[in-house]
């Protein structure tokens, strides 16, 4: 775990602290106004239409009012701009969720099941090449080549039950560990999808991405 950074210290500084450089690739950027795991599993996610999302031309979606995005705005302070906890205080020092794609694909083998749909995990950036693990308690970056976006590790993005009835049965358990990490946006900037760089205070080795690690002391599960 990195340590944190003091309130005083500027942004400039806290990039130029930034020392280590690792190519990712963003494969997805879920950008979504609805909640949609709300309630009991067995109900079923409320559905997405569309009406609060994207609109056709807008450089930000895929397509009309898709939730899988292009690019993704970040506002310091605030969250993803038009996602669900965007401006939610009880939710600011989680307002920007990542996950490591080899985590999903470590799971499926693990089960035994085909390849998962990385969206159906509801993480804002799903990354690969990303070990997230080392980045929780400091801050870090993400530059998709528009700037560098400054976050702030805070805590596991921990796997909720609904992966059981979304992903495969046994995926809460297996996620455990791996289910990705909830920061805190410290700048702003924009994320897009495709190549990009991963800045951090300590060395990350993507071999790494989809391994477990317990929550506390990080260390890393069989």
């Amino acid at each position: 775990m990195t340590p944190g950074a003091s309130p005083a210290t500027s942004p400039e500084e806290l990039l130029a602290g930034l020392v280590h450089r690792v190519e990712v690739e963003v494969l997805h950027l879920l950008v979504s106004p609805v909640h949609r795991y709300f309630g009991r599993p067995k109900d079923g996610p409320l559905p997405f239409d569309g009406a609060d999302g994207a609109e056709d031309g807008d450089d930000g979606a895929r397509g009309p009012a898709s939730e899988d995005r292009e690019t993704a705005d970040v506002v310091a302070g605030r969250g993803i701009v038009g996602d669900r906890f965007f401006g939610k205080a009880a939710h600011m020092d989680a307002a920007v969720t990542l996950l490591a794609v080899e985590a999903l694909e470590a799971v499926a083998a693990q089960l035994g099941v085909a390849p998962f749909d990385p969206l159906l995990a509801r993480r804002n950036a799903v990354l690969r090449g990303a070990e997230l693990e080392p980045l929780r308690g400091g801050p870090f970056a993400l530059d998709c080549g528009d700037g560098p976006v400054l976050l702030a590790g805070r805590r596991p993005a921990a796997p909720c039950a609904w992966m059981d009835r979304q992903l495969a049965p046994g995926a809460h358990a297996a996620l455990r560990g791996r289910g990705g990490l909830r920061c805190e946006p410290l700048g702003s900037g924009r994320l897009r999808r495709g190549p990009a760089l991963l800045l951090s205070p300590v060395p990350l080795d993507p071999a790494r991405a989809g391994d477990a690690v317990l929550p506390r002391g990080g260390r890393r599960l069989p």
